[in-house]
């Protein structure tokens, strides 16, 4: 990475692989020396609802919600080739190919290798992984490739508008097409949880700062910023004293659950940056474009597998997976589409 990357990306953001390791380690390390602790706060539910976990979700997902400004939609008919694009491979396609990457991966090529019980519920935290396009890193990777800043934010606040919608039946369809019983009122109840709500709360936080002028919103999201990563590490620390045991029996599920999350990486960055060289788009929107196609809201993810299938499910755990491998692999999507601009631009203008 570049040093003008590194500087615009927080110490959070920069090292988050760092971190997601560390919480390994140190969920691991509680869940075996305290396991009695653990399992308490793991109880603490309601309507299957882990409180704890609930309100670290909450605080995860509000920040990057509040960044969001739903006005920005009327936006998207200026570049709506490279809006048209990023739908298509957000919502017909990403969901779908890591649906058959899921099956192929785990249930055919790595399934004598992986606990016979779980096979299901690897193959839901990957669709669940996919089915939630990224809404707060992508300003992160938009940045480091200099993109229109104005498509990805309208992007971003439509995609969120679609995943209010589209989130539980996409995924209550995919995981019927592979044969797992879908908890219909859990999967509603997560997405008015950590969709619904947290927009709706966002929302009216952003519309009361604002009011305070644009230095009050730019202050605010300044000091809450860091709120939701560290939120999410103390998400993942109970996670893994919950999966210590099964990563220590088999520490290379983590590795396998990670193939099927790479080859959808790319091949949707791929097909999006394609897309949008085909179609004439500009470098600046096909950045963006392919790099939302490409990452994930891991956050919405991570909630959605704890609410259906619980802490020790292999869905949370290749949910988890998915945060460990974003930095690095979408820092290398930066680089790709950043080094290939030359070639992209001489195809756009023969479109």
């Amino acid at each position: 990475m570049s040093q003008s990357s590194a500087q615009q990306m927080s110490v959070f953001e920069r090292y988050l692989t760092v971190w997601v390791f560390l919480c390994i380690v140190a969920g691991i390390a509680l869940g075996q020396m305290a396991p009695a602790p653990v399992q308490a706060v793991g109880h603490m539910e309601v309507a299957q609802v882990n409180l704890p976990v609930g309100l670290l979700i909450w605080v995860m997902i509000i920040p990057m919600l509040i960044k969001v400004d739903f006005a920005s939609l009327s936006q998207v008919k200026a570049h709506w080739r490279g809006i048209g694009v990023t739908l298509f491979v957000n919502w017909a396609v990403k969901p779908f190919s890591m649906a058959f990457l899921g099956w192929l991966f785990v249930r055919q090529v790595f399934a004598q290798w992986l606990p016979a019980e779980q096979l299901d519920s690897y193959v839901a935290g990957l669709i669940l992984l996919a089915a939630a396009p990224c809404t707060a890193m992508v300003f992160v990777w938009s940045r480091l490739t200099n993109g229109h800043p104005l498509f990805t934010l309208s992007q971003v606040a439509l995609n969120d508008t679609i995943m209010v919608f589209a989130f539980a039946p996409i995924v209550g369809l995919l995981l019927g097409l592979s044969a797992i019983t879908v908890p219909w009122a859990t999967l509603v109840t997560s997405v008015v949880l950590y969709i619904v709500i947290p927009v709706i709360l966002a929302q009216l936080i952003r519309k009361s700062l604002l009011a305070r002028g644009q230095a009050a919103l730019d202050a605010a999201l300044a000091k809450i910023g860091p709120w939701s990563i560290s939120a999410l590490l103390a998400t993942l620390v109970l996670l893994f004293a919950f999966q210590g045991q099964a990563i220590i029996d088999q520490p290379l599920v983590i590795a396998m659950l990670a193939v099927p999350i790479l080859i959808q990486v790319f091949f949707n960055s791929a097909l999006a940056y394609w897309l949008n060289r085909r179609l004439g788009e500009a470098h600046n929107v096909a950045c963006p474009s392919a790099l939302i196609g490409a990452s994930n809201f891991f956050e919405l993810a991570v909630a959605a597998a704890i609410s259906l299938f619980g802490f020790k499910s292999g869905a949370a755990l290749a949910t988890v997976v998915g945060v460990l491998i974003e930095v690095p692999v979408m820092l290398l999507v930066v680089r790709i589409v950043n080094q290939s601009k030359g070639w992209y631009e001489q195809g756009a203008r023969q479109a």
